[in-house]
């Protein structure tokens, strides 16, 4: 696939990595190297199969989309799909930031 969307990817793990705590990101950057590929793909399995089963207690939707996310290094038919939609969603939680911080009719106050 594309080295444009390998490298989107890699932006958005190194963004969730930036906001973990130390321990998780050392975790995240570990899990995504190479050698870490028997941990990874039954680990973005067990994600994206405790998202589906969301309703359930203790389980949650967050888990398809890290899930889609850690699979996508092993399958590069994902990267491209998922680069694009995380694009969409993180340009969203920007617009919503952004209107949250500057209400609309508070600009002229």
């Amino acid at each position: 696939m594309s080295a444009e969307a390998k490298a989107e990817l890699d932006r958005h793990f190194d963004w969730i990595a930036d906001r973990l705590p130390e321990k998780g990101a050392r975790f995240v950057r570990w899990v995504r190297q190479p050698t870490s590929r028997w941990v990874r793909i039954p680990l973005a399995l067990l994600l994206v199969l405790g998202g589906i089963f969301s309703f359930l207690p203790v389980l949650g939707l967050w888990m398809l989309p890290l899930g889609l996310l850690l699979i996508a290094q092993d399958l590069p038919f994902l990267q491209r799909p998922l680069a694009n939609a995380l694009g969409w969603g993180e340009r969203k939680w920007m617009d919503w930031q952004n209107r949250r911080r500057n209400p609309p009719g508070e600009a002229g106050k």
